[in-house]
């Protein structure tokens, strides 16, 4: 990976050494530049993924600079620096794109940090709208999604196997997706206008299973009181899908292995032989190699099963797929909550770079179904477009040893997170403007400019606590 490039505009030569050394040490490329204009010059001949620009500049000052940065490239990451902070000039440093904006004397490490959660949160941007357009390209895929070489291979072996007449066996850890990649098969193959029936192979006494397989007639046992057909007729010229088929009974899979070879079977209680044309598809969480072993699962049907075998990685060995999942779900969800949506029916939520690096780090067990059920429960809290770290679940954040910092002050811990300092400086932020406004939310909404239920958000999320003006009175 290429270094990123950062441009460092401060008049002073003492803060431009200490930059580039900070800088270089932690593996950035660093241009520097003495006034605004040659920052500006440097900005259009470069390709700058960050610049540090301090707010007293001579000739233009640093928030002019800033705007004009943010025109030739509004993606860049803006950091600004200043020993004359103010509360008005941070808000309107903000609003004119900064990403952060930075007191001196800062700590170097904290500096680092925070540009390293610049860069993040414009590399998931960046990709985001490359997953869009992979989104677009997938559809044949229908709801099988996936940018990472282990999933091309998946997507180019479903290319070429859907349009023969193959037995599938789709294997994978529990909630990979195996049943999407049945349906994937199905839409790709020349039977894609006829059925697609599912098989829950486990759930169900062998009796009662080999019934729905292969139907009954009526009379053939007790409570049989009409004929019916069995799954195989109803998935004649169609695909029938054998989902977890290695808890398909012992006693069911004799019968099993004769219709698929044979093509043709005996409703229960009849006669007359039934011929069909069925592609069978199944799956399974659980190694069938052993199960033969153990005697539980026909060695030649086993084989018979095994003609194509697609192996879907676990999440966890596929993790560049999660942003384009996550991007998948919440259009998915806010679409079946209605909320969230832009013009052309997309989701606008996103999760936070901090989030977003849990996720990225997750080892999910659950695999994709436990990605999609987070996504699903960020879609109904979520009072932003941007969904916070907090609203994550305490379980996955546990797994992951992060802390959310509660209450209105304290020290940090030494070893604070990125996520913790950030929230600490806005708690702070936000305390010190409730105070100057004599803890009105309505007040210190406006003075802040944020809408007033984006405050109480901040508020409810930061767990600060509202005094009564009472309680301020000397």
């Amino acid at each position: 990976m290429s270094q990123e490039e950062v441009l460092v505009v401060d008049d002073e030569e003492v803060m431009r050494d200490v930059l580039g050394r900070v800088l270089g040490q932690a593996g950035y490329a660093v241009a520097f530049a003495e006034t605004g204009p040659q920052g500006l010059e440097a900005a259009r001949r470069g390709s700058y993924a960050a610049a540090i620009v301090d707010v007293m500049l001579p000739e233009m000052g640093g928030l002019e600079v800033l705007e004009e940065l943010k025109k030739h490239d509004p993606e860049m990451v803006v950091l600004m620096i200043t020993a004359f902070a103010t509360m008005e000039m941070a808000i309107e440093a903000i609003k004119k794109g900064a990403f952060y904006f930075v007191p001196k004397p800062f700590d170097n490490q904290q500096l680092l940090h925070i540009l390293a959660r610049g860069l993040l949160q414009r590399r998931l941007e960046g990709e985001n709208r490359e997953l869009r357009t992979a989104l677009r390209d997938q559809g044949r895929f229908m709801e099988l999604v996936g940018k990472s070489p282990k999933m091309l291979q998946v997507f180019q072996l479903v290319s070429q196997v859907a349009p023969s007449r193959s037995t599938i066996l789709v294997v994978g850890e529990s909630g990979t997706g195996k049943e999407l990649v049945a349906k994937a098969v199905h839409q790709n193959s020349p039977r894609r206008d006829r059925p697609f029936v599912v098989v829950n192979s486990g759930s169900l006494p062998h009796e009662l299973l080999e019934s729905n397989l292969f139907g009954h007639v009526k009379g053939a046992f007790t409570g049989a009181v009409y004929a019916k057909k069995g799954l195989f007729e109803l998935a004649d010229k169609g695909t029938l899908f054998f989902d977890e088929i290695g808890n398909i009974p012992i006693e069911t899979q004799a019968k099993l292995l004769r219709v698929m070879q044979e093509r043709e079977f005996m409703r229960l209680g009849g006669v007359e032989t039934v011929k069909v044309d069925v592609r069978v598809v199944a799956a399974t969480n659980i190694d069938l190699r052993r199960a033969v072993e153990e005697g539980r699962f026909r060695e030649d049907l086993y084989y018979r099963l095994n003609v194509i075998n697609i192996a879907l990685p676990p999440l966890r060995e596929r993790r560049e797929d999660i942003p384009l999942l996550a991007e998948h779900f919440f259009t998915h969800y806010c679409r079946e909550n209605n909320k969230f949506l832009d013009s052309s029916g997309r989701s606008v939520l996103q999760f936070q770079a901090d989030a977003m690096q849990v996720l990225m780090e997750h080892a999910w067990p659950g695999n994709v179904r436990e990605l999609e059920n987070v996504v699903e429960r960020a879609v109904v809290l979520a009072t932003e477009n941007s969904v916070p770290l907090d609203v994550l679940p305490e379980s996955l954040l546990q797994a992951n040893g992060v802390r959310i910092p509660r209450g209105d002050g304290g020290p940090l811990p030494a070893d604070a997170s990125l996520f913790e300092i950030v929230n600490d400086f806005e708690r702070r932020v936000i305390i010190e403007r409730l105070e100057q406004c004599g803890w009105s939310q309505t007040e210190a909404a406006e003075s802040l400019r944020v809408p007033l239920s984006t405050l109480n958000q901040k508020i409810k999320r930061l767990d600060i606590k509202i005094r009564k003006k009472s309680d301020t009175v000397q």
